[in-house]
This record gives structure tokens, sequence and C-alpha cells, in this order.
């Protein structure tokens, strides 16, 4: 009897975890992708996953901060700032490498707001990751990094203005400010990004 026992709570363990793995997989490899590249991004699930499995007793409801959280230590444990960002400005430099030809609109803004990012300091791309690629709420993100919930509002805040003047700087003065240019197109998306968050 003991033995079905165990059976069954090993089951539901398993089925727990199988249940959040499922759930936030893509999501902790596409913050893990983000922050230290697509290289790295495998490994890092890798191993935020086999923390998750020898601390599946810890993991509260919603697991998704606790598992970037766990992300977030296992990138600055196994990789130096440096590194990290060196893999992170290849990787955007990837992203960001214009193809040969037209391009449309929205991958345009999406570029620019891309380099707007990258311009950034990594404590800045990481907030506005978490809660405009991520969805996370402010109160989550605080926990993903550590900080109070106001606090992270604070750094939000900074955040955001510090992207806007990225992105501002980047561009070159349009002569028609009411004309549809590469620079109004991305003045819009940081708009709708600031406004998502």
């Amino acid at each position: 009897m003991a033995d079905e026992a165990d059976e069954a709570h090993e089951t539901h363990e398993e089925r727990r975890f199988t249940a959040i793995y499922d759930e936030c997989r893509q999501r902790v490899w596409a913050y893990a992708a983000a922050r230290a590249g697509r290289q790295a991004a495998d490994e890092v699930v890798s191993e935020t996953f086999a923390i998750a499995w020898r601390r599946l007793a810890d993991i509260p409801d919603p697991a998704l901060p606790w598992l970037l959280g766990v992300a977030r230590n296992v990138l600055r444990a196994g990789h130096r700032a440096e590194v990290r960002r060196e893999s992170f400005a290849a990787e955007l430099g990837r992203w960001t490498a214009r193809p040969a030809g037209d391009i449309a609109e929205d991958v345009a803004e999406r570029l620019a707001v891309l380099r707007a990012m990258a311009a950034l300091p990594d404590g800045d791309r990481e907030i506005l990751i978490l809660v405009a690629w991520q969805g996370l709420t402010p109160r989550d993100a605080a926990r993903v990094v550590g900080c109070s919930p106001a606090a992270l509002r604070v750094r939000l805040h900074r955040a955001r203005r510090r992207l806007a003047r990225a992105a501002e700087g980047a561009e070159a003065p349009a002569a028609d400010p009411a004309a549809t240019t590469p620079q109004a197109a991305t003045r819009r998306q940081v708009a709708t990004v600031q406004e998502e968050m």
C-alpha cells in the first residue's frame, strides 16, 4: 500500500511538473534568449527546469515569475555580464540586419524598437522585456528582479523614458512631421510598447 501511495504521489508531482513545463517553457526560453541570446537559452531553460523539479514544492501559483527568477539567477551565475551583453548585441545584430530590397513598415518599426532596446542599459532592457514582452505585472516583475513593486514601477517608468529617448536619438528629423516615415513609425511603435506596459 505504501508503494501505491508513493506511486500516486509521484504521478501527481510528475503531472504538476509537466503542466508547469508545458505552460511556461516557451516564455522562459524567450526570456533567456532576449537576455543572453539563442545559443544560451536552451541551456538556461534546462537548468531552470532542473531546479524547478528539485524544488517543485516551492513553486507558487502562478509559476512563471518564480521560474523567471530562477532563470535570471542561472544567467547571473553562469555568465559574466559582459559576455551576456556581447551575446545579446550579436543576437540583436542578426535580428536587425536589413535584408536587400523593400521592407514592410511593421518590420521597419520592429527593427527600430530593437535598435533602441539595444542602446539601453541591461537593467532597463530586462524590465521592459519582463513587462512588455513577457506580459508580467509590475508586482510579478518585481519578484523576478528582487525589488519592491514600487521600486519596479519607478525603474519601469525610467526605462520607458530611456527607450523613447533612444528611439528618438536614432532618428533623423523628418521634413514633414505628419508624413509616414520610419521615424514616425518608430515613434508610433515605441508609444504602442509604452501603452502596453
